[in-house]
């Protein structure tokens, strides 16, 4: 207890403003001691015998004792100076104890902060990140140092919360393959009663949903490493990682009736991770091809404008309702799909299969199941976040031009590092500058 108690910071300040008035007065009070002590000697003063004679008739009267003037100012200054040294200890003896107590007291005015953002931190769980120091008083260090703290535990709980929002859907999303999966087991394939047809439709149903699970998985894997501070980001040629990206799903593109128009000139170069801006652009292709109807074009073009580098994906698919245009790049949201949103689909589907467990007839659960799912359920939702993920890490920003039925164009903004790149985003469809703006 007692070493801890002197091991605090109160303790140390106050012995260190005792300690500094201390020594500060001592060399006052000993300047002083010195410059009377310059003036004095010790030494016994002699007393000499003088003669007295009467003023008026200038007969000798007697004798008296004489002291010489500079022998009593030496005196006097060795009696003061004898006093002087007396009331100095004294002095000094008293000052530290007062001293120590104000050190005490100013050490604790001066932490009382501290205290404050000691006690909020002690009270903050990791489980509830909701409280604040809020620290009034002077805008001094203290006070920038708990607004900090504050703006820290903001970006703490925001952190807190989207992980758990992501768990959450997680395993939402990830329940409905995984209740598809355990339905046409019980169901279909460890039956048997139930045909080869039977059996070979409900293999196939359970691939889709494995490979369901495999994209979510895969993206969220995506999400994580992007998230981490391992990866370096290096130069890499805007244009030419985009036309990598193009190059992957033409083969996709071409066997559902598409085809891919580029417009990539070469240097466009940027600092980034390549990996992941590639995945950013095959993940907005992924998109374009999935949704574009057959016969139609899908354009990828790049470019720059002032000190951003843009590269943006054009479709000719349903489009996106403006209203909906703030919410398509949230995690696990997918637009409206015959009336139906996919997530409300994945989980009437959930619903279904999982209560057709059991006694009821496998090629009626393998039917349901198969129409509900589809391509659909191959799309974990998590596309478009990523993007926005990637592309908001490397300091840029994304946007959508869109409209119900007019297809969407989706625009990539990175900063270039040659130019300046501050302030809004040109809030423009570079396609439309550019010619490629379609219909």
């Amino acid at each position: 207890m007692r070493l801890s108690f002197v091991q605090t910071i109160r303790f140390r300040l106050t012995v260190l403003y005792s300690g500094l008035l201390f020594l500060l007065s001592a060399l006052v009070l000993g300047l002083l001691y010195v410059a009377v002590a310059k003036s004095a000697e010790e030494r016994p003063y002699t007393v000499q015998q003088a003669k007295l004679y009467s003023v008026d008739t200038e007969r000798y009267i007697g004798k008296a004792p004489v002291v010489e003037l500079a022998e009593v100012e030496n005196a006097v200054n060795l009696l003061t100076l004898r006093t002087l040294r007396d009331y100095s200890l004294l002095t000094l003896g008293g000052l530290f104890l007062a001293s120590f107590g104000i050190g005490w007291v100013l050490s604790g005015r001066v932490l009382r902060p501290v205290r404050s953002i000691t006690r909020a931190a002690a009270e903050i769980q990791g489980t509830d990140l909701s409280r604040r120091i809020l620290l009034t008083g002077p805008k001094d260090e203290l006070r920038d140092l708990a607004d900090t703290v504050d703006t820290m535990l903001g970006r703490l709980e925001g952190a807190f919360l989207a992980q758990r929002q992501l768990i959450d859907d997680a395993s939402h999303e990830l329940r409905s393959p995984l209740a598809i999966i355990r339905a046409n087991v019980d169901a279909v394939l460890a039956s048997p009663d139930s045909t080869e047809e039977e059996r070979m439709r409900a293999v196939a149903i359970v691939d889709r949903a494995t490979t369901r699970m495999t994209r979510l998985v895969e993206d969220l894997l995506a999400t994580a490493r992007r998230s981490a501070p391992a990866l370096a980001d290096t130069e890499v040629d805007v244009g030419a990682l985009a036309a990598e990206a193009a190059e992957e799903f033409t083969a996709l593109a071409a066997g559902r009736g598409l085809s891919i128009r580029r417009s990539l000139p070469a240097g466009l170069r940027g600092v980034g991770d390549h990996d992941a801006l590639r995945r950013a652009v095959g993940n907005l292709l992924s998109n374009a091809v999935r949704l574009a109807p057959g016969g139609s074009e899908v354009v990828v073009a790049a470019g720059r404008t002032g000190g951003w580098i843009w590269v943006a994906v054009r479709d000719a698919g349903p489009g996106v309702p403006e209203d909906d245009h703030a919410r398509v790049f949230d995690r696990f949201w997918r637009g409206q799909v015959n009336g139906q949103t996919s997530a409300q689909a994945s989980g009437q589907t959930s619903g279904q299969t999982s209560g057709q467990t059991g006694g009821q007839a496998s090629g009626h659960t393998s039917g349901q199941t198969s129409g509900q799912t589809g391509r659909r359920d191959r799309h974990s939702g998590l596309g478009l976040a990523i993007v926005r993920q990637i592309v908001e890490s490397h300091g840029g920003h994304v946007r959508l031009f869109s409209r119900l039925g007019e297809g969407s164009v989706f625009v990539l903004w990175l900063p270039s590092g040659e130019g300046p790149a501050e302030g809004e985003v040109p809030d423009l469809n570079p396609l439309a500058e550019a010619g490629l703006a379609g219909r």
